[in-house]
């Protein structure tokens, strides 16, 4: 049975036609995985588990919680969308979150998971932005304000994203080579499996003379995908 990868499907409710992708591919294909793994921005954005009840929310939570209990093993990682999310949220749907980076075994091959956002570094914003976001500190006062408040603070923080990313360079938003080789060298891996820069595919990397590949995961903004990867055989399917 494969191991399933996602990640990038930014759901929330007012992109429907990704919702429904997400719902199929629920019901034909992830029930014959071994495990499903999300490497982030699940969802369009999240404010923080306590947000559960939230009705879209409740919905997507069931829905996994249904695919975890019928045995398929079901990680999270997350996102530069859904860093709030937490162990409420696992214990609601059966998932186990993951570190970002994390390094598992498939059939003797270690394999590096990330989300991919920490090696576009080129993106010196972004990256100041991120470890802001990511701090206790920052996290707490986000935290302390009401759902209404987070809401309406998120939807703000969006609109200004589209903004900046339109008026930065393409390039920058992707990945650095050397931080892509970097992270390889530095856990020992010959593959390397992430999302975020939206543009999915197998890339050669050059670790020092040995040949390394990099796989991206589709976005589900266009029209979605997932990598499957059973014993040494890894396929990127985009729908």
């Amino acid at each position: 049975m494969p191991a399933l990868f996602i990640s990038d499907l930014h759901l929330s409710e007012d992109r429907p036609a990704a919702n429904e992708r997400f719902f199929s591919f629920l019901e034909e294909t992830a029930p014959g995985a071994d495990a499903l793994y999300i490497l982030g921005d699940f969802f369009e954005y999240w404010i923080g588990d306590d947000d559960l009840a939230y009705p879209f929310n409740a919905v997507i939570a069931g829905v996994l919680r249904e695919l975890s209990r019928e045995g398929v093993a079901l990680y999270v990682m997350h996102g530069n969308r859904d860093f709030l999310i937490g162990q409420r949220f696992c214990d609601a749907t059966g998932a186990t979150l993951l570190d970002d980076p994390t390094l598992i075994d498939f059939e003797g091959e270690k394999t590096l998971l990330m989300h991919g956002d920490t090696l576009c570094t080129d993106d010196v914003e972004y990256q100041g932005w991120r470890r802001t976001a990511r701090s206790s500190a920052w996290q707490q006062g986000f935290l302390s304000k009401s759902l209404a408040e987070r809401r309406h603070a998120t939807i703000g923080m969006r609109e200004k994203s589209k903004e900046v990313v339109a008026a930065k360079p393409p390039e920058i938003m992707d990945v650095n080579p050397g931080a892509v080789q970097a992270a390889m060298k530095q856990h020992g891996v010959k593959r390397l499996i992430h999302g975020h820069t939206h543009r999915p595919g197998r890339h050669v990397v050059d670790l020092d003379g040995t040949r390394g590949e990099r796989w991206v995961l589709p976005d589900w903004y266009g029209r979605g995908g997932y990598l499957s990867v059973s014993g040494k055989t890894l396929k990127l399917v985009e729908f």
